[in-house]
């Protein structure tokens, strides 16, 4: 298979030298993205967002929301709105960030800070994970959804409350179905986090978007951005390498990051190409294992043809690459500046 994939990939891969090279190029990586992801597939509705519930914590108030996906599928999000930024000043929005989360989390509830569940607040000290609540407690209006496959949105066989069903995913199950039906549990979660995108864009204290994530989270996060120019800034965390190396070579990962076609078409590097040239900032474990055998020399390959593209922009400050010493965590020693920096301009 490493040679079939020496053969075929990277067919779309980015070669434009010129903005309007680049224009061209991304319009078309779009539409192959949507077509094999199976989001071209995908049926609008109506939002329909209902408040299930408010719960006052330190510094802000935890909201209890779902809102309507496609016909019929619901996701469920927290909402952390700092004190004081629900009713804004006439004029005034608050910049918002939609925090994805990765596997091993119970969904939204490690991002959004539920310590006092013990199997939730194990995942945190594992993997530092909480950064929906870190992010609410620095000012902004923070979105914590439930991805399908986890969470709330478990398929039936996985919906067990022991630790390891609570907190795990049905991925695996779910991509399967999806496949057969030309669908893919990424573009699934692509479309969901461009709806919650549209609702946030219909609430009165609600300015610029970001994203953040770490691992599965920071896959939501790239191709989000890498498809929707709403998003104004986004940081990824463990998750930027080379797919050779890190998910054919490690074909024991999780189903959620196997689209089929996608490595025909680009490599990770090409994702973030088309994020270009908003803001992104890509943090990485020098110890992660999942960067692959090569280690950080895979993940500096793809950040080096994600710059190619800023380049062109003469944007290269905009993509910023922080190494950490350490495993597959969430870090966020720039992030709270980076959002800072770009999503708060002009509030």
């Amino acid at each position: 298979m490493a040679e079939v994939y020496d053969r075929r990939a990277r067919q779309l891969a980015l070669r434009a030298g010129s903005k309007e090279e680049y224009a061209a190029w991304k319009e078309q990586v779009r539409g192959r993205l949507r077509e094999i992801t199976g989001m071209n597939t995908m049926e609008g509705c109506e939002l329909s967002p209902r408040l299930l519930g408010s719960e006052q914590m330190d510094g802000y108030r935890r909201d209890k929301l779902i809102i309507q996906t496609e016909p019929g599928v619901w996701m469920p999000l927290y909402v952390l709105v700092p004190d004081g930024a629900g009713s804004p000043p006439e004029g005034m929005r608050t910049p918002c960030v939609i925090a994805a989360h990765g596997h091993r989390t119970a969904g939204k509830l490690s991002v959004a800070g539920r310590s006092e569940i013990p199997a939730v607040k194990a995942q945190i000290g594992v993997y530092n994970n909480d950064y929906g609540v870190r992010l609410a407690q620095e000012g902004y209006i923070v979105f914590c959804p439930d991805a399908r496959a986890f969470g709330e949105r478990r398929e039936w066989t996985l919906q067990g409350d022991d630790d390891e069903s609570f907190i795990g995913s049905s991925c695996a199950q779910l991509n399967h179905m999806a496949i057969g039906l030309g669908q893919s549990l990424t573009g699934m979660w692509t479309w969901d986090l461009m709806r919650l995108a549209d609702y946030i864009e219909t609430r009165a204290d609600c300015g610029a978007i970001g994203c953040v994530g770490l691992s599965g989270g920071g896959l939501q996060t790239l191709w989000l951005a890498a498809l929707d120019d709403r998003i104004q800034a986004a940081v990824l965390s463990g998750y930027f390498y080379g797919y050779k190396d890190a998910l054919l070579k490690l074909s024991d990962n999780c189903a959620c990051n196997y689209v089929p076609n996608l490595w025909t078409c680009v490599d990770m590097g090409d994702l973030g190409a088309l994020i270009a040239p908003r803001p992104l900032l890509v943090e990485s474990g020098t110890n992660d294992r999942l960067n692959g055998e090569r280690g950080i020399a895979n993940v500096y390959e793809q950040v080096d043809i994600t710059r190619q593209a800023y380049r062109l922009f003469d944007a290269e400050r905009e993509l910023q690459h922080f190494v950490f010493e350490g495993g597959h965590m969430w870090r966020g020693d720039q992030t709270y500046a980076f959002l800072d920096r770009h999503l708060r301009a002009g509030v």
